[in-house]
């Protein structure tokens, strides 16, 4: 029974132990943290049998005693804090934050570097046994706080629709790896504690605009640019009213947590530049345009007109009567109406509108007497606020228009002529108005003609109460046809017009008024008559050419008119005008246009951008030609040629009544005159080396319409006789252009220009060091684009020189100054050397450049030998030919090998130093000498056999074509044996067969045939 029960009781510990098992976690460290910035550490108990609500005690192990606990605080104890920390516990700066009842957070407000060290979270024990971890330990680092933001203070007035550019300085020097972030804030004028973000650049280099900038950043108007390594630009491309305040860039530097969580360690906001925007507000006036007349029951509309303000305004417009308020159209179009007029609105009797951006409509469709009276509208330009509402800029209101209601009267009938003339010319427009008088009513009208020595009439033309128009047979038939129109112009008034009167159309013209009676049986009418005289039209035309400007500026407009004329005013005749065109390089005259009689253009077959760029207008007596742009192209002599035509030779297509052609007419295009002028006062800068130096260029004036600038920069080194050096070059499209010396990826990082604003410009050198030491200047030219693409460069001025000088720094680079002069041998080797005069100081590094100069060929750089041993050649070609080698502490060698005529001339070196400056520390050039120039001539060496064989071309060709040709012959020579042994060998073999065969024929002759043999021999013998 005793080892039963020992054994429940041992499992019983192990169930125990197994779920009461305490454990105390602590955020994972190490935590870096800046100094004078707040931390928060957390702790987490779990497994505690006790009270849900558990006690913490921190404590720090400093570096300096790693053994000793220094007790801070505790949640439980108040005496708990040593000393060291007593006052810092009770001003707040340290304490503790309970999330839940197992888990805080220590808060430490403002680091110090004492704080470093590793720190414990202890939970007391509250349960009656002891299982697991009662406590957990992180470490702290406390590192300094390098970030810094800097930014210049200033106030800017600006117009609304300007840009704007700031630049913000962000930069650490933190050795552990951490993340920047930039982000630019505006703190509105009585927006209180709140700052807007406009645009930030994250820690993980993502730009994201601030919510009221989103759209605006989208339509590339808010940028964030990065230049270098430390230099932040924010451009706004158009500014608003809503974007005046205070501007301030802040940086924050982010760093990575071992539980990978990124927490901010140190915060700099700049100083702030206080932005002033003025509203684009331009002045107006307000009119009333009505009939000051209105008849009853007929509509009545008046229209309100601004006149002037700015482009696309805003505006709101007030309608009053009588001094009392009728109703309003705010800017966003929204309607408003006072007491009755709701009701004559709803019933259709009144309507407000906005007719347009600038026009205001208030129209009565049944007015009565109770709408006499004086009107007036009130237009007030407005800008939309950040909370939504409407702010006035300015009100303006019309004067008072006064409306009088027209009182009938009796009918009559007036009949005149247009201009109150009865005389006209043949070809001009007859014009005849028949006005009745009286109240309003349908009313018809019929017209007749009684032409000269004749007594009866002829129809003409009529109109009917519905509006329904009839041409007489005369008038309608194809010779009159679109000649002859009548129209109604309002109730009363008919008006007929005969476009092209001919002699015929002389005569009597009566006009015939009906108007239908309900109380008497017929219509009643009325009668007028007029005379009207059309005289003929004489070839006496008179055409001239005139222009405002002969002498024509490059890019600008100029206009020619051809002035037509017949010895009477008032020519209304079809006319047909050819422009004609002689280049200043011809003898001939091109047809550039023609506008016929009836409005066609035609255009000849002159290559030329006229049509591109020309507008012509035609009018009764004279035709404009407008060309735009005008290029080299278009200078020459002009003329005109009129044709005119009548009415006969319209529609028969008959020849012109009559022609001239006008005088010609010189047009010169010369380039405008630059009136650019730059800032030419000289100065000198003195820095620290490794700072940043920014070198202006003002443009003081310039010429008119705001033409493109080119900005080169041009840099002259300290040493003598040095040549200028262009640095880079922003052309007249913005595009950037290095120039060849400072085209290596370091110089390119050193110089850039920015465009501060219209006249403005500034080369910025980050890290000045000594080879930066010199003189400066820009150059700045103004271009002028022309239609055909062609650039034209108008002039060319350059600014004052800067010299660029850096503070004493203690260090002195000495080169020897021995004079040199060597005679070497042609395709020999030889070593230039370089000398320093002493070793320097021991934690600095040198360089060295060396030149070479020959007459008519102008110097250039060799080769580089950098400060870390890295060599870096002008040429690519040169690497093969030329060795650079530092052979001792205080000598540099340029070596030569295989040296060729050409590599004679002078040659020398500039060694720089290089030593450790800056925080993060680099390697800066901090002082430089130059050598003497040293002269190398170079002799011609002996010739050798093969220089000679080389030299020698009949040789040369008789040595390489000998070969060939006796080769040639013993291949043919074998080739002919080949053949003659083939030839032996096929003879030989026919005469084997032919043996063979005379054999077999012995055999099968028999003795006869050895008888014979020996009788034959018998006979001989």
């Amino acid at each position: 029974m005793a080892g039963i029960s020992y054994v429940a009781s041992f499992f019983l510990f192990l169930t125990e132990l197994s779920l009461g098992q305490r454990e105390v976690t602590v955020q994972k460290g190490p935590l870096f943290r800046a100094e004078g910035y707040p931390i928060s550490i957390g702790c987490n108990g779990t497994g505690h049998q006790g009270p849900r609500e558990q006690h913490f005690q921190w404590s720090v192990y400093l570096p300096t005693n790693p053994t000793q606990e220094v007790q801070i605080i505790s949640t439980k104890d108040t005496g708990f804090s040593y000393a060291v920390y007593t006052q810092r516990v009770r001003s707040g700066d340290i304490y503790v934050e309970r999330v839940q009842g197992n888990s805080v957070l220590l808060h430490i407000s403002k680091l110090q570097v004492k704080d470093a060290g590793e720190y414990e979270c202890h939970t007391p024990n509250t349960d009656e046994k002891y299982y697991g971890s009662y406590s957990a330990k992180t470490s702290l680092i406390v590192i300094p706080d390098s970030l810094s933001a800097t930014m210049s203070s200033q106030t800017l007035s600006k117009e609304e629709g300007e840009p704007l550019t700031l630049t913000c300085e962000a930069s650490k020097a933190t050795a552990q790896h951490t993340h920047l972030s930039v982000t630019w804030y505006l703190m509105q004028d009585g927006g209180g504690s709140q700052a807007t973000e406009i645009i930030s650049l994250s820690r993980d280099f993502i730009l994201v605009p601030g919510p009221l900038y989103t759209e605006r950043f989208a339509a590339s108007d808010v940028r964030l640019s990065k230049l270098g390594a430390s230099t932040f630009r924010m451009s706004i491309e158009r500014l608003q009213p809503s974007d005046q305040g205070q501007l301030f860039c802040e940086a924050t530097e982010w760093i990575q947590d071992p539980n990978e969580t990124w927490m901010s360690i140190t915060k700099k906001q700049t100083d702030r530049t206080t932005l002033r925007i003025q509203p684009a507000v331009k002045d107006f006036q307000v009119n009333i345009t009505a009939d000051s007349l209105f008849a009853e029951g007929k509509p009545l509309e008046l229209v309100c007109l601004v006149v002037g303000s700015g482009r696309d305004p805003q505006l709101q417009g007030i309608w009053f009567f009588n001094g009392t308020e009728m109703a309003h159209i705010d800017a966003g179009g929204v309607l408003g109406l006072k007491n009755d007029y709701k009701r004559r609105t709803s019933q259709g009797e009144l309507q407000v509108s906005k007719l347009g951006p600038k026009t205001f409509s208030l129209k009565i469709f049944s007015p009565g007497p109770e709408d006499e009276g004086a009107y007036r509208c009130v237009v007030a330009e407005v800008v939309r606020t950040r909370t939504g509402s409407w702010r006035v800029l300015q009100r303006k209101q019309s004067p008072d228009s006064h409306m009088r209601l027209k009182k009938p009267a009796a009918r009559s009938v007036v009949m005149s002529t247009k201009n109150k003339k009865q005389v006209v010319w043949e070809g001009e427009t007859l014009t005849l108005l028949c006005k009745a008088s009286g109240a309003e009513s349908s009313l018809s009208v019929s017209w007749w003609h009684i032409p000269r020595d004749q007594t009866q009439p002829e129809f003409v033309a009529g109109m009917g109460q519905d509006g329904i128009v009839q041409l007489g047979a005369s008038y309608g038939g194809p010779s009159y046809h679109g000649n002859t129109r009548l129209e109604k112009v309002d109730w009363a008034t008919f008006q007929l017009e005969i476009t092209f009167p001919a002699i015929t159309d002389s005569g009597t013209y009566e006009c015939r008024v009906s108007e239908k009676s309900r109380n008497q049986a017929r219509d009643r009418s009325w009668t007028e008559k007029i005379s009207v005289t059309v005289k003929s039209l004489e070839s006496s035309l008179q055409v001239s050419l005139v222009s405002r400007q002969p002498q024509v500026m490059l890019t600008n407009t100029f206009d020619l008119t051809c002035r037509v004329g017949a010895g009477y005013s008032d020519l209304k005749v079809p006319l047909t005008v050819t422009w004609q065109f002689q280049p200043a390089s011809s003898h001939k005259f091109h047809w550039l246009i023609r506008i016929t009689h009836n409005g066609t253009i035609e255009w000849g077959d002159f290559p030329s951008q006229f049509h591109k760029k020309t507008e012509v207008s035609q009018s009764l007596f004279r035709s404009q030609l407008l060309i735009h742009d005008a290029t080299e192209e278009e200078t020459g002599v002009y003329q005109c040629k009129v044709e005119v035509y009548d009415r006969n030779s319209l529609h028969n297509s008959r020849p012109p009544r009559a022609s001239a052609i006008s005088n010609p007419l010189q047009i010169a295009v010369t380039l405008p005159e630059s009136k650019l002028k730059v800032n030419s006062s000289s100065r000198v800068q003195e820095l620290a080396i490794n700072s940043n130096a920014d070198i202006e260029c003002s443009v003081l004036s310039r010429s008119n319409g705001n033409l493109p600038l080119a900005i080169i920069w041009y840099f002259s080194p300290i040493s003598a006789n040095a040549s200028w050096l262009k640095i880079l070059e922003m052309d007249q499209t913005s595009v950037i252009k290095i120039g060849d010396e400072f085209h290596t990826p370091r110089r390119k990082q050193k110089f850039h220009t920015e465009k501060v604003s219209q006249d403005l410009f500034q080369l910025h050198i980050l890290s000045v060091e000594d080879s930066d030491q010199g003189r400066y200047h820009c150059a700045v030219e103004e271009w002028l684009l022309s239609t055909d693409g062609t650039w034209h460069k108008l002039g060319e001025k350059k600014s004052g020189l800067t010299e660029l000088k850096l503070k004493p720094t203690g260090s002195k680079v000495r080169v020897s100054k021995v004079h040199w002069t060597k005679n070497v041998t042609e395709h020999s080797e030889v070593a230039i050397h370089c000398s320093l005069e002493s070793a320097g100081s021991s934690a600095a590094l040198y360089s060295v450049m060396w030149y070479w100069n020959r007459e008519n060929a102008g110097s250039k750089m060799l080769v580089n030998l950098q400060y870390d041993g890295l060599l870096d050649y002008g040429e690519e070609g040169l690497r093969r030919h030329l060795h650079c080698y530092r052979s001792s502490p205080t000598d540099f060698v340029l070596e030569l090998q295989q040296v060729e005529m050409e590599d004679a001339g002078t040659y020398w070196c500039r060694v720089a130093e290089w030593q450790l400056h800056g925080h993060p520390s680099k390697w800066v050039n901090q002082a430089s000498d130059e050598s003497q120039r040293m002269v190398l001539m170079v002799l011609p060496s002996e010739p050798t056999l093969p220089s000679r064989i080389c030299s020698s071309a009949p040789l040369l060709y008789f040595l390489f074509i000998c070969p060939f040709v006796l080769l040639l012959l013993l291949l043919i020579s074998l080739l002919f044996l080949y053949w003659k042994a083939r030839k032996l060998s096929t003879l030989r073999s026919s005469t084997r067969k032919e043996k063979a065969l005379w054999v077999d024929l012995n055999e099968a002759g028999g003795m006869t045939t050895n008888r014979r043999e020996d009788e034959e021999e018998d006979g001989r013998s």
